[in-house]
This record gives C-alpha cells, sequence and structure tokens, in this order.
C-alpha cells in the first residue's frame, strides 16, 4: 500500500492499512510527519516523494491513497500519468484529494451511482465528499476536533494570543481577511 500524504486521513489510511499486514509506504514531506509513520511498525516505511522513488513504489502497490491537501489550494499532482502507466493492471488507486481537484493527474470526479473508472488497467475511486457517505460517524469525528477549539473561544481566555485559532479566521468585520481567500473572486 502507498499513502500520500500523512495528515488525518493519511495517517489513517497507512494506520489501518499497516494493521492489517500491509507492507506500507508513506509519502510526505514534512519530516516530523515521517517520524510519527515510522512509529506506526515496522512494516511501515516513511519518505520524501522523490519522483524516482515515487515510480518504484507505485509500480509494486496494490492500493494508492491519495490525502494530499494545500489550505486554500488545488492538490498537486503527485503520480503522473506515466508513472501510473508502470502500475499492474487490477491496481487501485482512491483518491481522497477530489474535493480539492484530486491529486493524480488521472482523476476525475466520481459518484456512488458509478465510484470508479479504469485508467492505463488501473481502476481509480474518486468519489466527492466521502465522508457524507457517513453522516454520523463523520459528525462524531469533526466535533470531537473543533471540540477543543470551541473550548478555547468560549473560555474567555484571550483566544487572540492562540496562533492555530488566529489564522483560522477567515472573515472579520465584514471583510476576507484570509490570504488563501483573498485572491478568490466573489
Amino acid at each position: 500500500v502507498v499513502v500520500f500524504g500523512a495528515g488525518k486521513a493519511g495517517s489513517a489510511s497507512a494506520q489501518l492499512a499497516a494493521a492489517g499486514g500491509s507492507n506500507v509506504v508513506v509519502f510526505e514531506m514534512r519530516q516530523d510527519r515521517m517520524d510519527e509513520m515510522m512509529r506506526l511498525g515496522n512494516n511501515v516505511t516513511a519518505l520524501y516523494p522523490y519522483a524516482e522513488v515515487v515510480a518504484r513504489e507505485v509500480a509494486s502497490a496494490d492500493l494508492v491513497v491519495g490525502a494530499v491537501l494545500v489550505t486554500g489550494a488545488k492538490a498537486p499532482h503527485v503520480l503522473t500519468r506515466e508513472q501510473l502507466k508502470g502500475m499492474q493492471a487490477g491496481s487501485v488507486l482512491v483518491d481522497i484529494s477530489i474535493d480539492q481537484g484530486g491529486c493524480f493527474e488521472t482523476s476525475r470526479p466520481t459518484t456512488w451511482k458509478e465510484p470508479t473508472y479504469v485508467e492505463e488497467g488501473v481502476t481509480h475511486f474518486c468519489v466527492t465528499n466521502m465522508p457524507g457517505a457517513v453522516p454520523q460517524t463523520s459528525s462524531q469525528a469533526i466535533c470531537a476536533a473543533i471540540l477543543p477549539w470551541v473550548n478555547k473561544l468560549a473560555s474567555g481566555d484571550s483566544w487572540r494570543q492562540n496562533v492555530p485559532l488566529t489564522r483560522g479566521i477567515n472573515v472579520e468585520g465584514g471583510k476576507i481577511v484570509h490570504p488563501a481567500l483573498q485572491s478568490m473572486k466573489v
């Protein structure tokens, strides 16, 4: 199993695959997250995504998961069509980043009605809004993730001193203040 990205979705994918006994390669650019992935077990390797290493690893993968997110931007293509051609027929790509444009060159949005398609002999699963298929579970997960931040906001403490919270402000005083949104046309 090859996983691109070691954020929440990527690390959960890697952990699940490793727990199931798969040999897992995680491609990540941040050293702290690479270290985190290496602690998952002896069957997990974390690597920097050099093109030749990516090509080698995906060529032998049965499953490739794309979980790349660049906040406020389109997902970068981390797997080219040329690299895809090196994969074994019958392999599977899952593009979790499809809501941000997809992180594989051959990705295109699909639906639950027609969830897969085949390119170069490789099955692609690129369903948009994947959490929407499990609304109760995804709602519980998002609530658990944001609860500490809601508590900080509600505590009356000076939340403006909290850098992660202030970086998350999108609109203030009726004006768009987040840099990633300022460049968007409304």
